[in-house]
């Protein structure tokens, strides 16, 4: 056990070293060109800051909080171990991008979720709201109810109806709503006039 301890210290040493001059490398860039470059709302590329923010960027949630958590306590060495397993950057990259996280600290963004594209324009789309449509003719009304219709839809169903099309229209409804086809169809004889 007292084996580890001088290689242990000189581990920690080294560590140290290299926090210290990331630092300081971090303040001597930082000077006078740094802030004109704050002042004009943009930091230039390969800068400490904006390498810190790619490198964050390249970490999960729970890899930044414990490179973060390795940085406070001092552990570099480990820190740039970290970074380089989760990210697969080369020893020195992983080195400067530790360094510069050391430096100008960044906040976990988490990755902006996919929106899918939609191919279909008649691909049915889910509304805050409920709404509802009414037919009826004599004594006999039918109402659907959905979060997947709205005037524009309600209006293209009753146009198909009107000028013929009612399968068409029936279809369209089907898919806008929780009806079943033959639902659908009395619904839409009701609108046929």
């Amino acid at each position: 056990m007292e084996s580890l301890v001088i290689p242990v210290l000189i581990l920690l040493l080294v560590g140290a070293a290299v926090l210290l001059a990331a630092r300081a490398v971090g303040r001597r860039t930082s000077g006078p060109k740094a802030s004109a470059a704050t002042a004009a709302g943009s930091t230039p590329p390969g800068e400490p800051v904006e390498l810190a923010r790619a490198a964050a960027a390249k970490l999960n949630e729970d890899q930044h909080r414990r490179l973060y958590a390795l940085i406070a306590q001092g552990q570099a060495m480990a820190a740039i171990k970290l970074y380089y397993e989760a990210s697969g950057e080369g020893l020195r990259a992983s080195r400067d991008a530790v360094g510069a996280l050391a430096a100008h600290p960044q906040p976990f963004t988490p990755a902006a979720p996919e929106v899918p594209e939609h191919d279909d324009d008649d691909a049915p789309e889910r509304f805050p709201y409920r709404y509802r449509a009414i037919a009826s003719k004599g004594d006999v009304t039918r109402e659907v109810s959905s979060n997947m219709l709205n005037d524009e839809i309600y209006g293209r169903i009753r146009t198909l109806a009107k000028s013929g099309d009612t399968e068409a229209a029936a279809t369209a409804l089907t898919k806008h709503s929780d009806i079943s086809l033959k639902q659908a169809r009395e619904f839409i004889a009701l609108l046929d006039d």
